[in-house]
């Protein structure tokens, strides 16, 4: 699963509940791998962090209090913070040997009676896409497999970019709607303490 916690539009106090968010969440959840993350304002401060975990962090989608005087601006009245917590679309891999159906067939055209005779012609099919992909292009049937796992290869490469650009836009688009209220987790305190 891959989540992304931002402060969006928030002022520095957000971009420090972003961090320590982020904190808590490796203590609860050990699993938790870093992808990327963009520097706030303040040392130690994110606007947002990209991250993924084995566990179902669904529970996070929403905003998120911290409840806190700004360590910042100590005058200032204000002390809810609120950050967004988004679920984000996984890219989907390259594939393994596993996902992809090789079929035999006979093929015509040039190669005298060998194309006739032998299964040259080889079909790929990847089976999480349904993607298939042919090659007949040459005599043998080595050749043409070959031949057709680059021409698959080429074309989920492409399409597992798109998706990261796609994954990119998604999280820029998250990264700027926070609603304030209703938060599905509040933390209190410089300790940044659950509460239940």
């Amino acid at each position: 699963m891959i989540v992304q916690i931002s402060s969006g539009q928030g002022p520095v106090e957000c971009e420090l509940a972003v961090s320590k968010l982020f904190e808590a969440l490796k203590k609860e959840f050990p699993d938790i791998e870093l992808l990327s993350d963009h520097v706030g304002k303040e040392k130690g401060c994110f606007t947002s962090i990209l991250f993924s975990t084995g566990f179902d962090l669904s529970e996070l989608e929403g905003s998120i209090q911290w409840i806190c005087k700004s360590p910042y601006r100590p005058n200032h009245q204000r002390k809810n913070w609120f950050v967004d917590g988004s679920i984000l679309p996984e890219v989907e891999t390259i594939y393994s040997e596993g996902e992809v159906r090789f079929e035999r067939f006979h093929c015509g055209g040039k190669g005298g009676q060998n194309v006739n005779k032998v299964e040259t012609g080889v079909r790929l099919i990847h089976v999480p896409t349904g993607i298939t992909v042919t090659s007949t292009s040459e005599r043998s049937q080595f050749m043409n497999r070959k031949d057709a796992l680059n021409k698959l290869n080429a074309i989920l490469t492409e399409q597992n970019k798109s998706n990261q650009r796609k994954q990119i836009n998604d999280a820029w688009r998250e990264h700027t709607k926070i609603v304030r209220g209703n938060p599905v987790r509040v933390y209190e305190g410089m300790e940044f303490k659950y509460r239940k």
